[in-house]
């Protein structure tokens, strides 16, 4: 399928930006999104890497939204493997603040850096990753807003059950980061529905 420059750059930018949304959030340690403690919790029962447990949960987010229409694209590849690379090298150079006060900026500031690279890699509708993907493909009935809430609530709970820790940045990522992504689509004007041309 042919992606025009256009469509590129929004991916890459968008990858980029939302690896550096990671790695900030990781950073402030006060809790990771819900589909990363999906990932550990797996890992941690089922006692295999967190690399092994990324793959057997992304693979079935992407089976999931596949059903439901959702296909992946090269915007699915792209997604998981430039938002890695760039996260794990900004982790190398970031440092957690030593206070509260520090650490709840370093949230605060991840949140829309999060949101801007989401609506980004979206918008340029090449495919999307597993956790966009799972939200997605219940648009409609539920307005993406909402249901990318209800897949990183659903896989907070998931990964708690299953062991992994939650703090409060992984509740703020799920009550705040879909309707920010909404927010910042219509603001740049990408529509994040359409995940292929």
């Amino acid at each position: 399928m042919h992606h025009s420059p256009r469509q590129l750059l929004l991916l890459g930018a968008g990858c980029v930006v939302l690896g550096a949304g990671v790695a900030l959030l990781l950073t402030a340690d006060l809790g990771s999104d819900g589909f990363s403690t999906l990932v550990n919790g797996v890992s941690l029962r089922a006692d295999i890497s967190f690399w092994t447990a990324n793959v057997l949960v992304s693979l079935a987010f992407l089976a999931v939204a596949a059903a439901r229409r959702v296909v992946p694209g090269l915007g699915t590849v792209v997604q998981v493997v430039v938002v890695g690379g760039s996260a794990s090298l900004l982790l190398e150079a970031l440092t957690t603040p030593d206070g509260w006060g520090g650490r709840i900026a370093m949230l605060v500031v991840a949140l829309p850096v999060l949101g801007v690279g989401i609506a980004t890699y979206l918008g340029s509708r090449t495919g999307a990753g597993p956790a966009e993907a799972a939200g997605l493909a219940w648009d409609p009935p539920i307005p993406f807003k909402w249901s990318y809430s209800l897949v990183q609530g659903g896989g907070a709970l998931g990964g708690w059950l299953l062991g992994a820790t939650i703090g409060p940045g992984t509740v703020v990522v799920i009550v705040l980061l879909g309707p920010l992504v909404d927010l910042t689509s219509r603001l740049l004007r990408l529509d994040v529905h359409q995940t292929a041309t």
